[in-house]
């Protein structure tokens, strides 16, 4: 019941490694780090203090991404994350920052899959069989609801809730609730947002932000909207962050809330 921890690995102090694992020659696992029976640790890869990875789940591994060619490329996972059974995180590739990424206390359910050159922030939460394509960003708080499927590039904000089973195709706007085959915005993750803190106010104001921005008066653009923003809550660092993503370079377009897509459906 030995595993197999190659000559070069790093472990730091009181590492625990079950049975039937592989560890590579260029793994590094800091501090109290713990990895369950039947895990495949390859490649670059390094895992921070206090995280724990379950049985069955294979990190490092190559990217499933046709243009890849071998070119060194590293994983780095921080610290007190939970990985459960069967979650896959692949390699970065050198169509981007070589680099895949997960924060900190994040928690990770089983047979998720992070793909290549995600890059997750902190406290992010991926149920049952979420899965990332590649290029996604996942900024912290989020919650990714069992079954998702997430699109190549997409940006995620701070504080989104995605519903079980949807697709998401689309970038998603900070602080939202999502779902639907072709995810839809269907409100604000008001309880997501008390639950961290954030004043009545704080809500209040991020609601008349969105009610603004996606208007739906004749001939309104989200440009309008984003200059009515810019006017009306000068000062407000929860209004200038939703500014600042809706600015940032996108590559898939903005998720818009489910009226919107209806009334156009309509049209």
């Amino acid at each position: 019941m030995h595993s197999i921890i190659e000559k070069g690995a790093r472990l730091g102090k009181n590492v625990k490694i079950g049975p039937f694992c592989f560890i590579g020659k260029n793994v590094i696992l800091e501090d109290n780090v713990e990895i369950k029976a039947h895990v495949v640790i390859e490649n670059k890869v390094t895992i921070g203090a206090g995280t724990t990875v379950h049985s069955f789940s294979v990190i490092g591994g190559a990217p499933q991404n046709l243009t890849h060619h071998g070119v060194e490329a590293e994983i780095i996972i921080g610290k007190n994350n939970i990985i459960r059974e069967h979650v896959t995180i692949n390699l970065g590739t050198e169509a981007d920052a070589m680099k895949t990424v997960v924060g900190d206390n994040c928690f990770i359910m089983t047979s998720s899959h992070i793909a290549h050159d995600c890059v997750l922030g902190n406290n992010v939460i991926m149920a049952n069989n979420a899965t990332l394509g590649g290029h996604v960003h996942v900024e912290d708080n989020v919650f990714v609801g069992g079954l998702c499927a997430v699109h190549q590039f997409v940006r995620i904000g701070k504080y989104v809730m995605v519903g079980g089973v949807s697709g998401v195709e689309r970038d998603l706007c900070p602080f939202t609730m999502v779902i639907g085959n072709r995810a839809e915005i269907v409100g604000l993750n008001t309880i997501g947002l008390k639950r961290n803190g954030f004043l009545d106010k704080d809500i209040y104001a991020i609601k008349k932000a969105y009610q603004i921005l996606f208007s739906t008066s004749p001939g309104r653009s989200i440009g309008v909207g984003l200059r009515e923003l810019e006017d009306k809550f000068a000062g407000n660092a929860h209004i200038e962050y939703i500014l600042d993503f809706l600015k940032a370079k996108s590559i898939r377009g903005l998720c818009r809330p489910r009226v919107v897509y209806n009334e156009e459906r309509q049209n």
